[in-house]
Formats: structure tokens, sequence, C-alpha cells
């Protein structure tokens, strides 16, 4: 019982959660006592304030983040600069930042656009060609022919085809997770993974400390390393006020042995897929790509892994050469995004397809707190004309985040936009579909955390038959819904004081 006990203890890091509320006290304790018991640190505290305040209005940051901040130092201007220079100004270490960069420019000539594929691109789909350009020219990525597009819905499929995929491993397997948990999913998963590293694949696995927090023993490294399982832990949570913590990795990539590639909103948990969500139906999404697009998902992967090892290494021989085979329809654009380069790939992304629309604009998330120039353009596509609908959560995990995603509610109703909530459970799904022509599947929220601060990937979907399963997918998933009013968003004075303060924190969620 007591060794039970003191799993827990450590394995949750409780410790952690002790030592930040202690700095926090601390902090707080030794501004009030200062201003009171010397005059000048009181007065330098204030000039340090007024100092950040200028310093904030001058930076390139969003309007929301200068918001809050400002705000919160003029509230507090004793504490608020203090606060700022102690948390806002870390970032990322310079070592991960150098190993990311230089891991980037190594393979940035393994991302080569073949230029019949690009005019073929440009020719058939010419609503999204500003689209494509970007994440072409822009971001330096790849469009491929489809030879192989499977949107799997909910879990339960991606979890049946993975394993699938994972036995018939026979040259590696790459795995990168915001999230891993133990349990039947997890233990499934394993059992392959070690069978596959004693027959001398070569298995590697990522995962993202905070992710992982309270879900992993705090051996968990070591254990994998003992199956021959290569592991690396993406920005260690650390006992610390930093907004360090700010940047996870919440991609979800699996990668088998360059041939198949499979991304979307699902961790590596039970409740992915139904076992043991305390949610009602955990409602998530996922693709599966074969053929050259798998490619990119790899050397994503590779990037990451060498900017957590801080050893180069040759990718090439990972990539898999073009086939011979004839592409089934239309083309695909796996993307991926980072807070390194200041380079809002997702936003964009998603804000490309919302002002392309012209007939309907469908989407899933199951977070829905929006930058101002988002919800101006949902709004301008709603009252355009475009039938424009979203489906975000009922039971909610966060309550916090749930409130503050149903404060949006009234505002796009007005405009136009149709809001319904899926009544079964939880939606987990982050998906955007267009006019029978265009849709993205990947890990990307729409709230500022998987726009701004995290590490995230997608697949762009053009002219695939793909995307006319994931509309149909969306409205049966409609029958599952309860469409929202705008006299179902009218709340008491107390909650909307609420939901104010929380719109105006929502850049920290």
């Amino acid at each position: 019982m007591h060794k039970k006990w003191f799993r827990i203890v450590f394995r949750q890091r409780v410790f952690v959660i002790l030592l930040l509320l202690l700095q926090v006290c601390l902090m707080v304790f030794t501004v009030y006592s200062s201003s009171r018991t010397y005059k000048w640190i009181h007065y330098f505290l204030y000039v340090v304030s007024i100092v950040v305040v200028l310093h904030i209005i001058s930076t390139s940051q969003k309007p929301s983040y200068k918001l809050i901040w400002s705000v919160t130092i003029l509230l507090f201007p004793l504490f608020g600069g203090l606060l700022y220079i102690f948390i806002r100004l870390q970032t990322l270490s310079p070592g991960f930042r150098r190993f990311f960069s230089e891991a980037e420019k190594r393979t940035l000539p393994l991302f080569k656009q073949d230029e019949k594929t690009d005019r073929a691109l440009q020719d058939a789909a010419p609503a999204y060609k500003t689209l494509a350009h970007y994440l072409i020219k822009t971001c330096r990525l790849c469009a491929y022919p489809n030879r192989h597009v499977e949107f799997l819905s909910p879990g339960e499929e991606k979890f049946a085809r993975m394993l699938e995929a994972l036995r018939g491993a026979k040259r590696f397997i790459f795995l990168e997770y915001f999230i891993i948990s133990e349990g039947e999913m997890w233990s499934a998963i394993l059992e392959i993974l070690k069978d596959k590293a004693a027959a001398g694949v070569d298995v590697r696995l990522i995962y993202d400390d905070l992710g992982c927090f309270m879900k992993l023993p705090i051996d968990f490294q070591k254990q994998m390393e003992a199956y021959g399982i290569k592991c690396r832990i993406f920005n260690k949570f650390r006992p610390a006020l930093s907004t360090l913590q700010n940047n996870r990795d919440h991609r979800k990539i699996a990668v088998i042995d360059g041939e198949w590639a499979f991304t979307g909103g699902i961790n590596i948990g039970d409740e992915y897929i139904n076992k043991a969500s305390l949610l009602g139906h955990w409602k998530d999404a996922s693709l599966l790509l074969g053929g050259e697009a798998v490619n990119s998902f790899t050397l994503m992967f590779l990037i990451m892994w060498q900017a957590l090892t801080g050893k180069q290494e040759e990718a090439s021989p990972f990539l898999t050469a073009p086939k011979d085979a004839p592409a089934e329809d239309g083309f695909v654009i796996p993307y991926c995004d980072n807070p390194i380069d200041d380079e809002y790939v997702g936003e964009q992304v998603y804000m490309n397809m919302i002002t392309g629309a012209r007939q309907y604009l469908y989407i899933e998330t199951p977070y829905l707190i929006l930058d101002d120039s988002v919800t101006a353009a949902l709004i301008l596509a709603a009252k355009s004309g475009v039938d424009v609908r979203i489906i975000t959560p009922h039971s909610p995990d966060k309550w916090y985040v749930h409130m503050t995603t149903r404060s949006y509610y009234r505002d796009l109703i007005r405009g136009g936009v149709k809001i319904y909530e899926y009544t079964p459970g939880f939606i987990h799904s982050k998906v955007m579909v267009a006019d029978d022509m265009v849709a993205v599947v990947g890990s990307i929220n729409l709230d500022f955390r998987s726009l701004y601060l995290h590490f995230e990937c997608g697949s762009l979907l053009l002219q695939t038959k793909a995307v006319l399963d994931i509309k149909e997918d969306f409205l049966n998933t409609l029958d599952g819904c309860e469409q929202v009013s705008e006299k179902a968003c009218r709340v008491g004075f107390v909650k909307k004081v609420m939901q104010s303060v929380l719109r105006l924190l929502a850049p920290l969620m």
C-alpha cells in the first residue's frame, strides 16, 4: 500500500505543483514586503512596469497578447512588470532553437516540389491557388498527387488501422504524440513496438512531458530504452514559473516504413477509442496517408528528433521514392507549424479556407477561442451567403475553456454562423471542409495555444474523395447535435462578467 502511494505521488509529480505554489507565494511576499520597507524599490518597480508596457506596445505580438499583459500590469503596477519579465520574456532554450533551425535548414532541400505536380495543382484548383502558393513557396512545403488518403473517424477506426500498419513494419516506426497514457490502447501498441524493436526495427518515440503529466510513470523514458525503443521527451516540465511550459509539441504523427502516415487529433489514450471516456462518446478524426506525401511527416519527425538529440542525421534513407502507380484523385499538402519562426501557418490555412469558401464551410473543433480577425472572417463569410456551421462539444473537458468558447457564440450567431453542440459527448476533431473541394484534418485547434504557441501539423486535401467523406461525416455528426440559439446564449450578470474576464484571459488558455 505504501509503495502504491509513493509511486502515485512521484508519478503525479505533486512536489512540482507544490514548488510552483511556493514560488508564487515567495514572489508576492517579496514584492509586498519590499514596497512597504523600501520606498525606492516600490518606485523602481513602478518604473519597470511603465517600461514593460511601452515595450509590449512596440512589439509585433498579437493585439490580444498586448491587451492582456497591458491590462494585467495596469491593474497590478507594482507586481505586473516584474511578472512579465519573470515569465513572458523566457522562451524555448537557445540550444533547442538552434538545433531545430539547423535541422530545418539541412532538411529544406528534401522538401523539393515536383514541377509537374505544381503545374497540375495550379490548373486543377484555381480557387485555392493562393493557399497552395503560400504553403509551397513561402513555407517551403510540398504538394503531392494523392496516392492514398483515408479519413478515419472516430478513434476506433484509426486504432485498428494503426495496429495493422505497425504489425507490418519492417524498417522503422516513428511516433510523436502530445499525450500518451497507460491503458488498453497504449498496451496494445507497446507490445508491437517491443516486438519490432527486438526484431531490429528502428523504433523511435517522442512525447510531450506536460501533455503526459500525471499519465505516465516518472521513469517512462528509461522503460522504453530498456525495451530497445529510442525515446525523447519534448520540453521537460520544470518546477519553475516560466512560459517555457506554453510551447508544447501538440502533434500527432505515426510514420511506418515511410509507406504510411497517421495524423489528426487522436492521441494515445483510452478515451480516444471510447474505452475510458468520462465525457460520453469521444468523437475524433484522423487521416491515413500513403505514397510520397508520407515523406513530409517523416521529415517533420526527424527535424524534431534532431532538435531534441542535438545530433545531425541523414534523412534520405528514410524517404520513399515516388511510385509509378497512378494517383487516385486530387492533391495532398502536409504542413507543420511552430512558434519559433513567427510564421502562423495553421492560422493562415484556416483563414484562407474561410475567406475562400463560396457555398459552405463546416468546422469541427473542441475549442472555439478566436482572434478578432478569425471571428470577423467567419461572420463576413456567413453574411456573404456561405453556409457556415461549427460543431463544438456539449460536454466540456475544461469548464473555463468551455465557458470561454460559449462566450463567442452570441456574436457569431448574430452574424449568421450556425453553432451546434455535440450532445452525445466530447468532440475532439480538428476538421474544416468547404465547397466539396478542400478540407483540413490535423492537430490544430481553433484557439490561441494551437495557432500561436504549439508545434502542430495537419494535411490540406484538395479535390480528393476524402473531402466528400469528411463532409458526409460532418453531416452525420449533426444528427447527434443540438443547434444553439441566440436566446440560449443569454446569461445572467455574474456569468456575463465571468465570460468577459475569460475572454480577456483567452490568449493565456
